[in-house]
């Protein structure tokens, strides 16, 4: 007799396990699924209840592998493992499973297998040592200082408690958290790493707390709950275990995320957090979260913006495979110049000026002032001045520019001198007109002033509609025929830190100010374009709307930690005017130091990179998951002749449209790789003199304001290319290493 609405879930612990068994073995599982969901009586699927457990059955998946089964109700049930039919049936009274109290979670442990992983690290060699003089003192356990019931309150898994007990160095405690449930691996760690109990129970525990009691017995109620991560359908099923690492991020978010996504904002919010921690992914889903709530239409009433093209192209990627073509069908996707840009030739159709980015822009400055014969001004300087204060300000008349506010600009102007750039910043505008030539900044800066004009007309109406009763008038769109109103209801910002003040003045004018109208994500640690703004100002208010993620999913914390190094000394904003750090982020992940390799000169030092890389392939490592960064495209184009002259090894160097190929190593510079990730990367030519630049190093007497703000920002692309790896990262240097090195090697090797 076949049973009808049988529901099978997958518990994300189980979801890993799967992930890492042979192709064969995860298509058994699937079929197994349908086959269990159709009828789990079948007489092939061998179901069964083990012994001395009330909700744990096993049932066959094929002939050598079975999954373990928690029943949840009469027709409800929970993958939780699966394992080799030799390793089913032992030591079951090893076998731990029940709701967490404070999550209401449904945690599986293996304690066998924790154990003997904690055992493996114990006994794992260390480095050769001379003969003690006398027997060393018993080594003291990790938590001595926490009692049992802190941490169970913590989050700790119950059956794991006495485990945590028996802890006494760093590389046990690594082993555990392989092991045990995702909680209790970020409390532990976070213990360990020297956060205090309140500060645990504050930023790891309570975002993912329940606020009513937990009835440990009722494991239909617990499947529901976010800590429980879960998926159910066979869509999401076949995304988890062939999707890899995006296909997972599809059905298991970390509850913590779950919220994020989910939480109703009374206006703008903001998600913080390092690399890796999955902001991208929350906004992602932030997006469909919003969709599913529109009513039916064929608008596009969410924009998904980001800073550069790359980003917005890897953005669409990412939302078809979350939601499918109905899911696009109903969100703008555009990088935000792109963005600005279709506004301003709106308003201008016959317009066919040339549009320059900055390298471009610099060099327009540079022939200006060799026309005009001045020298007593930096270029940089100058475009900078023109594009930040009196662009981004929107500054129309040099009285305004008089008055304006130039914080974090560096050395004080006295009037004179503001009167000066001003006529030099007049003459390169008009130079550009003549030239039929625009900056991104000056794209920018119109298109902002453009919809900032068009809600002033939408409140207008709005206060009109007020005073006649909320009766209506016919208020037509000029030159489009339609009614006058905002351009999207909900608008959704990645890389949040990267904007421009006129690219916030133009989103801010594009939404309603209403609930959930802006849901920003950023890292000011990863800021590589100097555009620092303060969004109060802008009309943006996420003064109590903002969150921090700190659990990296990216990288290992040896990796981590170096790239952390790396931002010793500086201080980072929150994009609101306050201080921000990355205090508490870590990852549960674990490998190996990164590699410092000193060379003589860049010659040797290729040649070092190739033999490396041949190594890697070797092991072996796809070269698509391969990457080198370098300071500059000189040095991208030279080393990707060496390798396949040297080694045979083919390079993609990658544009700003991406990779330039499918085939072969990654190579590009440091700003290239902003969203990237690869399993093993090389850091090259992390040299003095080009991290950070020579023309940084000059500016230390000459303006020190400016020369903190960019040796800020070489630091940061540093960090954002540390941490582009998973597994293993390696940098290199020739002659004299870079100072922002001094850290990474203090570390033990």
């Amino acid at each position: 007799m076949t049973t009808t609405g049988v529901t099978l879930r997958l518990l994300d612990k189980a979801d890993k396990e799967i992930l890492r068994l042979p192709r064969a073995v995860k298509g058994a599982i699937y079929d197994f699924q349908h086959k269990f969901k159709e009828n789990p009586q079948l007489r092939g699927l061998r179901l069964k209840q083990l012994e001395g457990h009330d909700r744990l059955w096993s049932a066959r998946v094929n002939d050598e592998y079975r999954v373990l089964l928690l029943r949840l109700a009469d027709t409800d049930w929970l993958i939780v493992s699966v394992k080799h039919r030799k390793e089913a049936y032992e030591k079951l009274d090893r076998l731990s499973y029940g709701i967490n109290r404070i999550t209401g979670g449904i945690e599986y442990v293996d304690l066998q297998i924790v154990e003997e992983s904690v055992l493996r690290r114990a006994a794992a060699p260390g480095p050769a040592a001379e003969p003690a003089p006398a027997p060393a003192p018993a080594p003291v356990p990790l938590f001595a200082a926490f009692s049992d019931e802190q941490l169970t309150d913590l989050g700790v898994a119950g059956p794991l408690v006495p485990v945590v007990r028996t802890l006494t160095t760093e590389d046990q405690l690594l082993g555990l958290a392989e092991y045990a449930p995702q909680l209790t691996a970020e409390v532990l760690l976070a213990l360990h790493d020297g956060a205090s109990y309140d500060a645990v129970l504050e930023q790891i525990t309570s975002p993912v707390s329940v606020p009513d009691p937990v009835d440990t017995d009722d494991f239909r109620a617990a499947a529901e709950r976010p800590a429980t991560m879960v998926t159910t359908t066979d869509e999401a099923l076949r995304e988890a275990l062939e999707g890899g690492d995006f296909g997972r991020w599809k059905v298991f978010l970390h509850p913590t995320q779950s919220r994020l996504v989910e939480r109703e904002y009374s206006g703008p919010a903001r998600v913080g957090g390092g690399p890796g921690t999955g902001k991208t992914i929350v906004a992602l889903h932030r997006v469909k979260h919003l969709v599913d709530r529109l009513p039916p239409g064929r608008n596009k009433p969410v924009l998904l913006t980001t800073y550069n093209k790359n980003l917005a192209a890897d953005l669409r990627s990412r939302l078809l495979q979350l939601g499918g073509e109905k899911l696009l069908a109903r969100v703008e996707i555009s990088h935000v110049d792109q963005l600005a840009l279709r506004v301003v030739r709106e308003a201008e159709p016959g317009s066919a000026k040339q549009t320059l980015d900055e390298s471009q822009a610099l060099r327009e400055w540079r022939a200006m002032l060799d026309e005009l014969g001045e020298t007593g001004w930096d270029v940089q300087f100058l475009h900078d001045e023109w594009s930040q204060v009196i662009l981004g300000q929107a500054v129309v008349s040099r009285t305004e520019y008089f008055r304006a506010r130039r914080a974090g600009r560096g050395k004080n102007i006295a009037r004179a001198e503001r009167a000066e750039i001003w006529q030099l910043a007049e003459r390169f505008t008009q130079r550009l007109d003549r030239l039929g030539r625009q900056t991104w900044e000056q794209v920018a800066e119109r298109a902002a002033r453009l919809e900032m004009d068009r809600e002033r007309r939408i409140q207008n109406v709005e206060r009109q509609r007020e005073e006649a009763g909320g009766l209506d008038n016919i208020h037509l769109q000029a030159g489009s025929a339609g009614w006058l109103r905002h351009r999207f209801q909900h608008i959704v910002v990645d890389e949040a830190q990267d904007l421009r003040a006129a690219h916030w003045k133009l989103l801010r004018a594009m939404a309603p100010r209403a609930a959930n109208d802006i849901f920003l994500v950023g890292d000011t640690h990863q800021r590589i374009y100097g555009n620092q703004v303060t969004l109060g100002s802008l009309g943006v208010h996420i003064r109590g709307r903002s969150a921090k993620l700190t659990l990296s999913y990216r990288t290992t914390r040896q990796i981590l930690g170096s790239a952390l190094g790396v931002l010793s000394g500086e201080s980072f904003d929150d994009l609101d005017g306050s201080s921000e750090d990355l205090a508490g982020y870590r990852s549960v992940l674990t490998g190996s130091l990164p590699q410092l390799h000193g060379c003589d000169d860049w010659e040797s030092e290729q040649e070092s990179i190739a033999a490396l890389l041949a190594d890697w392939i070797a092991l072996p490592t796809p070269p698509g998951q391969i990457a080198v960064c370098v300071p500059t495209n000189a040095m991208a184009s030279e080393l990707a002749y060496t390798l396949l002259a040297h080694k045979g090894i083919k390079a993609v160097e990658i544009g700003p449209e991406g990779p330039r190929g499918d085939e072969g190593v990654h190579i590009g510079t440091m700003f290239r790789f902003k969203g990237l990730e690869y399993q093993r990367m090389v850091i090259a030519g992390v040299r003095d003199g080009l991290v950070p630049r020579e023309a940084v190093t000059r500016l230390r007497n000459a303006d020190a304001v400016r020369y903190r703000r960019e040796l800020q920002r070489a630091r940061s692309l540093l960090f954002v290319a540390a941490t582009r790896s998973r597994d293993s990262l390696a940098i290199f240097w020739h002659s004299r290493p870079s100072p922002f090195l001094e850290p990474l090697m203090r570390l033990p090797a």
